[in-house]
């Protein structure tokens, strides 16, 4: 009698562990779902135009590390350029990125370069010869740079205005669009 006695009450405890497994279980899986979708809320959140911006920090070019919110409660608006070196049509932007720095910088505006290069030098070399006189930061992963992901970059060149309260104003201005954008609001 002693052993059915204790061979029930082992089978309940076995029963109550399993029962207990099973809901920690279901609260992790729980937890992770809320934790993506979080993560997804967060993507579009940074990158759509009148939510806030997401902060990010790589390395300068200079080595030195530096942070994106830096830049942004220090100016009236800033420029988030993704670009590569290797980019044909970055390259053929630039001239007018350059044009948009020469012009609005001393009204406010900066601009961090964000390169979606792979290589030191060739990303040292493109900032000399295109005349970037912005901050520039990479972490040199090319398409599996941390900043373009947070943004959801797909192609370059691709870029994201936001003001010194830190809302998106606008993105994917190019040419003479950025510069009446530019002219509209500095």
């Amino acid at each position: 009698m002693k052993r059915i006695i204790i061979a029930c009450l082992s089978l309940l405890v076995l029963t109550a562990c399993q029962q207990k497994a099973q809901v920690a279980q279901n609260n992790m899986a729980e937890e992770s779902a809320v934790e993506t979708d979080t993560a997804e809320s967060t993507l579009q959140e940074g990158y759509e135009v009148g939510n806030k911006y997401i902060d990010f920090e790589m390395a300068a070019l200079q080595g030195n590390t530096i942070r994106l919110s830096d830049y942004v409660a220090n100016n009236r608006y800033t420029l988030v350029d993704f670009w590569a070196s290797w980019c044909g049509p970055c390259r053929a932007e630039m001239p007018t990125v350059v044009k948009a720095y020469t012009e609005f910088h001393g009204k406010g505006l900066e601009i961090i370069g964000v390169s979606l290069d792979n290589e030191r030098s060739a990303w040292a070399g493109a900032v000399e010869q295109l005349n970037m006189a912005w901050p520039q930061m990479s972490d040199l992963k090319g398409w599996d740079c941390s900043g373009a992901a947070l943004y959801n970059v797909r192609s370059i060149p691709s870029n994201v205005l936001i003001d010194q309260q830190g809302k998106i104003v606008a993105k994917d201005l190019r040419g003479v669009g950025l510069l009446d954008k530019l002219a509209e609001l500095l």
